[in-house]
C-alpha cells in the first residue's frame, strides 16, 4: 500500500520482526511459489538476495512480484524461477510503498491472486490458476498440447499451416485417427 507514516515507521534493521514482508516468508512450503502486488513500483525492492535464499531453503521455488526485486546478480544465481517488473539497488524502505497484510487476496499485475490460486509459470509469462478451475484447465490444456503435437508433426513434414494451425475441421479426422494409433 501507499506508505503513511503513522502505520509503517520501520527502519531496515532496527526492529526485523515489524517488517511484515518478512512474515510471508515464514510460511514457505515445499513448492510454494510467493506472489507480491507491490503496485507495479519499479523502486520498490520487495526481496534481496537474503530473503530469497531464506526461501529457496525453505523449499520455495519462485517469486511473482508486481515490482522490484534488488541483489539480481546473486538473486538469479539461486535458482529461483523470478517473474519481476524490474530490478532496483533500493531496499523496502527506501520506498514510497510499505507492505501491509500477507496471505489475502490481491491484485498481481491487475490480476486477482487468492491464498491457495496455482500460479503456471514458464519463461512466457506466469498465469493464476483458481483452485476449483484446475481440473478443467488440465482437460482442455491436455487437449490443446495433444492437438498441437499432431499439428507440429505435420508442419514439421511440410503439412499446409492453414490446415494444421489451429487444427482445421477438414484435419479433424486424420488427427482422430492418429489420436487413437497413439491410444489417446
Amino acid at each position: 500500500m501507499p506508505k503513511r507514516e503513522d502505520i509503517y515507521r520501520v527502519d531496515e534493521y532496527a526492529d526485523p520482526e515489524k517488517q511484515l514482508h518478512r512474515h510471508v516468508l515464514y510460511h514457505t512450503q515445499p513448492g510454494d511459489i510467493v506472489v507480491v502486488d507491490a503496485r507495479g513500483h519499479l523502486g520498490s525492492g520487495v526481496f534481496g538476495e537474503m530473503m530469497l535464499t531464506y526461501f529457496m531453503g525453505r523449499g520455495g521455488i519462485g517469486v511473482v512480484i508486481d515490482g522490484c526485486i534488488r541483489d539480481y546478480p546473486k538473486a538469479k544465481d539461486l535458482g529461483l524461477g523470478l517473474w519481476l517488473r524490474g530490478t532496483t539497488p533500493n531496499f523496502h524502505t527506501q520506498t514510497d510503498i510499505a507492505p501491509f497484510a500477507v496471505n489475502v487476496p490481491i491484485a498481481c499485475a491487475d490480476t486477482l491472486v487468492m491464498p491457495g490460486d496455482i500460479i503456471v509459470a514458464d519463461d512466457d509469462g506466469a498465469v493464476v490458476v483458481p483452485v476449483a478451475l484446475a481440473p478443467e484447465l488440465l482437460r482442455k490444456a491436455g487437449e490443446h498440447v495433444e492437438w498441437e503435437e499432431f499439428s507440429r508433426m505435420r508442419l514439421a513434414s511440410g503439412g499446409d499451416l492453414r490446415q494444421y494451425y489451429p487444427l482445421s475441421d477438414a484435419a479433424r479426422g486424420e488427427y482422430e485417427a492418429w489420436r487413437k494409433e497413439q491410444g489417446s
